[in-house]
Formats: structure tokens, sequence, C-alpha cells
């Protein structure tokens, strides 16, 4: 079964939006022209309460700046993705009919959530990877948002759970807090067995 994740393709990631990437909403565009290709959609979503610990705005802190959460080291973030908040919607333009099942990530104000499998502390599932089990998919692209972070783990959360893994490369974007965190992603997930793809290449 072809399936297809689709990673945080939320506004407060888009141009506009609270943590926004750039050019985030330049994949909108290709990830509706390829999810008809694929027999399972599904997308996750961040899903924060509004008193999520990886806000810098609990602890009178600045974006960027570092933490111990639960016993890990935690980079602050902008207040982003609350839960019912505009900026948690998807946004506008993405096809929502393509998509079969979304998942929340983030929903524990403890501990972050980049991959769309496990939270970071790896403690708790979000139940994505039993269901796509259940489903009887094998092999897994991705896209989203974002390249450096979200795509990342969720991709390589995928191959440690077995899946046959594909990244998108041209249907992600990333944060880069440095210049060449998403070329460093990118190369961490292809040592890690991930296969790297371009949109143009899906059938």
């Amino acid at each position: 079964m072809k399936t297809l994740i689709i990673v945080d393709v939320q506004n407060d990631f888009c141009p506009g939006g609270a943590l926004a990437v750039t050019d985030g909403d330049a994949i909108v565009p290709i990830i509706n022209a390829l999810a008809p290709k694929f027999n399972l959609v599904i997308a996750t979503r961040d899903w924060h309460p509004a008193n999520h610990k990886s806000f810098a705005s609990q602890w009178q802190k600045s974006p960027g700046e570092w933490i111990e959460l639960g016993g890990a080291p935690q980079i602050l973030w902008p207040d982003h993705c609350v839960q019912n908040m505009r900026g948690a919607e998807f946004h506008p333009q993405l096809q929502m009919q393509n998509i079969t099942r979304i998942f929340h990530k983030g929903t524990d104000e403890n501990v972050d959530s980049y991959s769309g499998f496990f939270d970071n502390n790896h403690a708790h599932a979000t139940g994505l990877g039993d269901y796509l089990k259940e489903k009887g998919a094998s092999e897994v692209a991705i896209c989203g948002l974002a390249t450096d972070y979200c795509v990342k783990f969720t991709a390589l959360d995928a191959r440690d759970l077995g899946f046959n893994t594909l990244l998108i490369e041209d249907a992600c974007r990333g944060v880069n807090l440095q210049p060449e965190d998403s070329r460093d992603a990118v190369a961490e997930m292809r040592a890690a067995g991930v296969s790297i793809l371009q949109s143009t290449e899906m059938k």
C-alpha cells in the first residue's frame, strides 16, 4: 500500500505564522498533486496546549534559548500551533479530501513531539505506527514541515519501525536556524536508510 505522510502543513509554519518556515506554503501545490497517487494519505498536526513547556513564553525566555525539559535538552520556540487556534489549522489550500486520518502530536505540555510517531522522549506513541501496520503499509513517503525537525524525526522513526521510508525532498522546507540545517538533516536521513526523491520521481 502506497502511503503518504504529510507532516504539519499548518498556518503557524507558513508565511505569516508564529513560527514561519521560509516558503513553507510553496509545498502545498506539490503535496496536492502528489496525494492522489497514494492509496493512503495521513497528516500529522502539532496540537499544543497553550502552556506547552517548549514555549519560550512559559519561561520568560527568548525563542532559540535552551532549557532542560524532561531530562533532555529543549530548544524554546515561539507560541505556535495552540489547540483550536487559527495557527494550528492546516494551510487553507491543502486539499483535505485526500487525507484519510489526522494524528495529533505535542499534546503533553511537558514534552515536545517532533516525530509523527512518538514524543521526543519516546515515552508515548501517537498511534500512527500501529495504524499503518493495521492498514498493511510497508512503505511510507514523507513530506511537509519542517525538513530539519518534524520531517526528519518522523522519517527516522519510520525507519526504526521497519518501514521502507522515502523523503520527497522538494515537498519539504526547513526552519534552518543554521543555514545548513536542512542539508544536514537530509544527509542524516539518507545515512539512516531513507531514500531521497523528488516529487517528479513519484509514480
